[in-house]
C-alpha cells in the first residue's frame, strides 16, 4: 500500500472517507475485498502469500491500514509480516491505543511501516521508523511510505483535491476521489524525495497511480462511514500497465460502535 488519505470526522455526513491505492508487485497473489470466512465481521482484501491485509473495516466499525515505511538501506530481515498488523487489530477486540502500544515493544520485528487504526471516533498512528504511538486528529489526512502526513508532492496533490471534493454529493465524491486515485501524473524532478532508491525509481513512484509493468497500483479502494452508520466499500483492482481487471462493492450497517479502550486487549499475533 503507498498511498492512503483519509478525512476523519472532517465531514457532516461521514464518519471516515477513506481513499487508497496499494502498490504492489503484480506477482504476489492477492483476493479481491470480501468478507473473511475466517473472520466473517471483517471486510477486506488479503494477500495470499501472508495471509494478512493492506487495509479493512469490520462490521462494528473497527478499521485499520498499513503502509510500508521506504528506507532500502535498512536491514530486510524482519521475521514478521506488516500485513498481519491488519488482521490481527481488525480480527481481535483489543482498543487500538493498547494493540499499537504492544506493536510499538515489538517493532524490530517487523520491516519498516506505518499504521493506522481506531474506530470511527479515534484513530491512532504508529510507525516503527517514528516517535511512537500518536492520536491521529480530525481532518483530512495522507500517508505514503513515510510518516503521516509527509509533504511529498503526490501526498500534497491529493489531500489538497481531496479536500476540493469533500462537499460533493456522494456519487460525484465517489467519481471524483476514483479520479485522484487514477493520477498518474510525475513530480518535477526538483519535488522529488531522496528516499534512497536513486531519481528514476523516484519518478517512477512519484505519481499517485503506478503503472509499471512488474511493480505497480494493484488497487484502489473507497471507504465511506455515514454517520448513521452505512458503509460503502469499493475497490478496482488493476494488472501491469494499469490494465482494470474488476471492481467489487460492498454496502452494509454497522452493528455497534467499536471501542478504543476495551479491557479484553489482545497481544497482536506472530507470524502471517
Amino acid at each position: 500500500m503507498c498511498l492512503i488519505l483519509f478525512a476523519h470526522r472532517a465531514h457532516p455526513d461521514y464518519s471516515l472517507i477513506m481513499a487508497a491505492n496499494r502498490d504492489e508487485a503484480y506477482a504476489r497473489p492477492a483476493a479481491a475485498a470480501a468478507f473473511w470466512d475466517d473472520a466473517p465481521q471483517v471486510c477486506a482484501g488479503r494477500d495470499l502469500e501472508k495471509g494478512g491485509t493492506w487495509l479493512g473495516i469490520t462490521r462494528t466499525g473497527r478499521f485499520a491500514a498499513v503502509t510500508n515505511y521506504r528506507d532500502p538501506m535498512a536491514p530486510r530481515a524482519a521475521p514478521l509480516s506488516r500485513g498481519a498488523l491488519v488482521r490481527d487489530f481488525l480480527a481481535g477486540d483489543a482498543g487500538a491505543r493498547h494493540y499499537l502500544s504492544q506493536v510499538n515493544a515489538s517493532g524490530t520485528q517487523y520491516n519498516g511501516f506505518i499504521l493506522i487504526a481506531g474506530n470511527l471516533d479515534r484513530l491512532y498512528c504508529l510507525s516503527n521508523r517514528g516517535p511512537g504511538v500518536q492520536p491521529v486528529s480530525p481532518g483530512v489526512h495522507g500517508l505514503s511510505n513515510h510518516l503521516l502526513d509527509t509533504p511529498w508532492p503526490k501526498i500534497q496533490r491529493a489531500r489538497e483535491i481531496m479536500q476540493s471534493v469533500l462537499t460533493s454529493p456522494e456519487a460525484e465524491l465517489i467519481s471524483g476521489l476514483f479520479e485522484v486515485l487514477a493520477d498518474r501524473t510525475r513530480a518535477r524532478d526538483e519535488e522529488l524525495p531522496d528516499t534512497g532508491v536513486g531519481v528514476e525509481r523516484e519518478r517512477e513512484l512519484s505519481s499517485i497511480f503506478i503503472d509499471g509493468e512488474r511493480y505497480g497500483t494493484r488497487a484502489s479502494t473507497l471507504i465511506l462511514v455515514h454517520r448513521t452508520g452505512g458503509v460503502l466499500f469499493i475497490e478496482r483492482s488493476y494488472g501491469p500497465l494499469g490494465m482494470p481487471l474488476g471492481e467489487v462493492t460492498h454496502r452494509f450497517e454497522l452493528r455497534h460502535a467499536a471501542t478504543n479502550s476495551g479491557a479484553n486487549a489482545r497481544r497482536p499475533r506472530h507470524g502471517a
